[in-house]
C-alpha cells in the first residue's frame, strides 16, 4: 500500500503549522514593538545632502532631524572654574565680605568632605573688576577680556547645575551622563550614531593640556566608549610631531607591506569571528584600518609650519608650544577643517581651594585668549555656523571662603548647585545671557539647566533626538541622558 501521498500531506501540514506558529509570533512581536516604540517600523525622513554627509558609518540611517551643527569642539576646563571670578558678577558678596552665609540661603545643603572641620562659612566677593557688556548685558571680569570681546558670538549660561560634588564623579557625569564609570562619553555616542565625516580620521579626538603642574589628573573613562564598540572611543593626540603612538611603520616595513599584513589579518580575523562571533573583532579591524589611513593624514595635520604668524599671534605665544592649551585650540581648528566630528580639549588646573586670587590669574591667562581666538578663527573661515563650541567645567565654586579668609587671599570649595559655561555657533543663539542665580550666587532662581539638559541640547544641535539614540546592554536600553534631559529651546537660534 502506497503511503507516500499521506506522508507528503502530513509534512505539508506540519510545515504550514510551524510557519504559522513562528510567523505569527514574529508578527506579534513587531506589532507590540511598534506600539511601544512608534518609530520602530518608520522609514527615515527626508535627508538633505548636508545631513547625509554626517551619516558615514553610524548606526543611524541619518539624523533624526535637520542638524544645525556638523561638529563639536568641547573646551573642558577641568577642576571647576570659579564663576565668581569670571562671569557671575555678585556685588552683594563684596558688600557682605566676611559675614556668615545666611542659613536661609545655604538651607542645610551638603558641602564636600574638605569643609567637614570648618565651622565658619564667611562670604567672599571677587577681587577682580567686572564690566557689563553694552549689547548683551552680560558681565565679564578683567580676567576674561578676550572672551568679553566675543560676547556677541556666545550664549552665556549662568544657571548650570549638577548632582556631583567631587571631581571625578562630576567630570564623568558631565561627559557620560552618569557618575559611575563605564558609560560611553558624548563623543562616543556621536560617533556611534552618526559615524565619521572623514574616512582618514577618527570621528572623536582628545587633546590634553595643563595650566599648572599640580593639576589634578583625569580619568580616561571620560572619553571611553563604555559598552559601545571600542572603535568609538576617543583617540588621544599627544603633543609634538608624533601625536599617535605606534602609528609610524617600524624600520623595514613600508606602506605596501603594511597593506598586505592588514589584508591577511582581516582574513584571519574573519575566520575567527565565524567561531567566536565577537563583535569586538570588527572593532579591532576597524581600528587597524583607521591607523593605516591616519599614517598619511595625521602628520599633515600636526605640521603647523604653513600657519601664518598672525594666526599664532591671535591664539597667543603658547600656540607655538606643543601640549599647551593654545596649541591645542589651534589644532582643534585644523581638525575641524578636516571634518573631525567631536574634538574634546581637556585643560587641567582650575581647582583652587586656596590661594585662588593668584592661581586663577594663571589659569585665565592660559585659557582666555586661545578660547576666544578659536571662536574668531572659526567665524572668519565660515566654520562657526556649523561648529558647536562649548566652554566650561564640571561644577562651580562656593560663594563663601574655604580656609582662612584674609583681605588678599581666600579659596573656594566645590559647588554643584550653580555654575557658568558658554556655547557658541552650531545654531545656538548668540549674544545672550541665560539663567540667573540669587544675590549670593548660591542657588539658581531663573532658568536652571541640568547636565542632562545640556547633553540633550548638544545632541539636538547635531540632529539627534536624545531619547532615540539608544544601545541595549545587559537587558537594558541606555542613552546619554539616561531617563532625563530636556532640550533648552530658549537658547536655540
Amino acid at each position: 500500500m502506497d503511503y507516500s501521498k499521506d506522508i507528503q500531506k502530513a509534512k505539508y501540514l506540519q510545515n504550514r503549522r510551524e510557519f504559522l506558529r513562528t510567523t505569527s509570533r514574529g508578527l506579534g512581536s513587531l506589532a507590540l514593538g511598534s506600539l511601544i516604540f512608534p518609530d520602530l517600523l518608520a522609514s527615515p525622513g527626508p535627508r538633505d545632502i548636508k545631513a547625509a554627509t554626517l551619516s558615514n558609518g553610524g548606526v543611524l540611517s541619518g539624523p533624526h532631524h535637520t542638524p544645525r551643527a556638523k561638529r563639536v569642539i568641547y573646551l573642558f576646563q577641568s577642576g571647576g572654574p570659579s564663576q565668581f571670578e569670571l562671569f557671575d558678577y555678585k556685588p552683594e558678596l563684596m558688600n557682605r565680605w566676611g559675614e556668615e552665609i545666611p542659613d536661609s540661603v545655604r538651607n542645610g545643603q551638603r558641602v564636600s568632605g574638605m569643609l567637614a572641620a570648618q565651622s565658619s562659612f564667611p562670604l567672599v566677593g571677587s577681587k577682580f573688576k567686572f564690566h557689563q557688556h553694552s549689547k548683551t548685558g552680560g558681565y565679564f571680569s578683567e580676567l576674561m577680556k578676550h572672551t568679553s570681546g566675543i560676547a556677541e558670538d556666545i550664549c552665556m549660561i549662568n544657571s548650570m547645575y549638577t548632582e556631583a560634588i567631587n571631581h571625578e564623579p562630576a567630570v564623568i557625569f558631565m561627559q557620560t551622563g552618569s557618575q559611575q564609570v563605564g558609560r560611553p562619553s558624548m563623543g562616543s555616542w556621536m560617533s556611534y550614531g552618526l559615524g565619521s565625516s572623514n574616512d582618514n580620521m577618527p570621528s572623536f579626538i582628545v587633546l590634553l593640556s595643563r595650566g599648572k603642574d599640580s593639576a589634578q589628573n583625569l580619568n580616561m573613562q571620560a572619553w571611553n566608549s563604555g559598552f559601545l564598540p571600542s572603535h568609538h572611543q576617543g583617540v588621544q593626540f599627544r603633543s609634538g610631531s608624533d601625536p599617535v603612538l605606534y602609528l609610524s611603520n617600524p624600520m623595514g616595513i613600508d606602506k605596501k607591506s603594511r597593506r598586505r599584513e592588514l589584508d591577511y589579518l582581516s582574513q584571519l580575523e574573519a575566520e575567527q569571528k565565524k567561531v567566536w562571533g565577537d563583535p569586538e573583532i570588527d572593532s579591532k579591524i576597524s581600528q587597524y584600518e583607521m591607523a593605516y589611513r591616519m599614517q598619511a593624514s595625521v602628520p599633515e595635520i600636526a605640521d603647523l609650519s604653513q600657519e601664518p604668524d598672525y594666526i599664532f599671534d591671535m591664539y597667543g605665544k603658547d600656540a607655538r608650544i606643543p601640549g599647551t592649551y593654545a596649541y591645542n585650540c589651534l589644532m582643534a581648528r585644523r581638525l575641524a577643517e578636516r571634518d573631525v566630528n567631536f574634538i574634546q580639549l581637556y585643560h587641567m588646573g582650575w581647582d583652587q581651594h586656596g590661594n585662588l586670587p593668584t592661581e586663577i590669574v594663571k589659569m585665565a591667562r592660559s585659557s582666555d585668549q586661545a578660547s576666544a581666538a578659536l571662536v574668531k578663527d572659526l567665524k572668519q573661515r565660515g566654520l562657526l555656523e556649523d561648529t558647536l563650541v562649548v566652554w566650561g567645567g564640571e561644577f562651580g565654586r562656593t560663594s563663601f571662603s574655604q580656609g582662612k579668609l584674609t583681605k588678599d587671599n581666600y579659596g573656594r570649595d566645590h559647588h554643584p548647585r550653580s555654575f557658568s559655561m558658554w556655547m557658541a555657533g552650531g545654531g545656538i543663539k548668540p549674544g545672550m545671557v541665560y539663567g540667573k542665580t540669587d544675590p549670593f550666587g548660591y542657588n539658581i532662581v531663573e532658568n536652571p539647566v541640568h547636565v542632562h539638559d545640556f547633553q540633550a541640547t548638544l545632541l539636538n544641535q547635531l540632529g539627534i533626538d536624545h531619547e532615540r539614540l539608544v544601545f541595549k546592554h545587559q537587558g537594558r536600553r541606555y542613552r546619554l541622558t539616561d531617563v532625563h534631559g530636556h532640550v533648552v529651546k530658549d537658547i536655540l537660534a
